[in-house]
């Protein structure tokens, strides 16, 4: 299947997800996620009008970064390491993947970006992230940074064959956003971006549904 008919079924599945709870299918961005995804098949979706792309390595991203134009918005959603945090800042528009101090002082090095902080919403010890008990000082934490507006919240759905497992946590992660006064809540992929929609969600992140299988 093309990259073309995998992105209109993508984009379809946003719209009837936001027409199922009258949201404005506007309010909601895609990310296509480009981990390993070579150049040309990322200018496809380019060419299609995606201009947000998701990246998890830094070093993957740099060379995709170059390649295409000036008016990609780059997000940054892997693991954050504390030690290439400056130089993510540098290349990168948006870091999803915010969680801690050590990387907000490289960050600060670097310059200004938007931010969300990773929250473990589903508490999965082998992912990253925020336990929801400590996003108070988290919040503040990133609040005081000069080089970093944050911009809300960002959360991994549990593997599941059901997105429907997924809800609760969707539906806790937008009312942690509420709290906190997120603009932006990034969460959903492409196994359950109807449910994240549903929730609330105004970034999904999707890369398996738009470029097929990673080899």
């Amino acid at each position: 299947m093309s990259v073309a008919s995998r992105l209109r079924d993508v984009r379809d599945r946003i719209e009837r997800a936001c027409a199922s709870v009258g949201r404005d299918p506007s309010a909601v961005t895609l990310v296509a996620v480009t981990k390993t995804v070579a150049v040309g098949r990322i200018r496809e979706a380019y060419d299609l009008g995606v201009r947000d792309f998701g990246e998890n390595r830094l070093q993957e991203a740099l060379p995709k970064i170059e390649a295409l134009p000036r008016d990609v918005k780059w997000h940054f959603v892997g693991v954050l390491q504390s030690n290439k945090a400056k130089a993510v800042a540098n290349s990168f528009h948006v870091v999803h993947t915010v969680e801690k101090l050590s990387q907000l002082v490289q960050i600060e090095r670097a310059r200004p970006i938007e931010g969300l902080i990773e929250v473990n919403i589903a508490r999965e010890p082998q992912k990253a992230g925020v336990l929801p008990e400590n996003l108070d000082k988290s919040v503040a934490l990133v609040q005081q940074c000069v080089n970093v507006r944050f911009r809300g919240l960002m959360a991994m759905g549990q593997l599941s064959s059901d997105p429907e497992e997924n809800r609760p946590h969707f539906r806790q992660m937008s009312e942690l956003g509420k709290r906190f006064g997120a603009e932006w809540l990034s969460m959903g992929m492409s196994a359950d971006l109807e449910v994240a929609i549903q929730e609330g969600s105004t970034h999904v992140r999707v890369g398996t549904a738009i470029f097929g299988e990673r080899g």
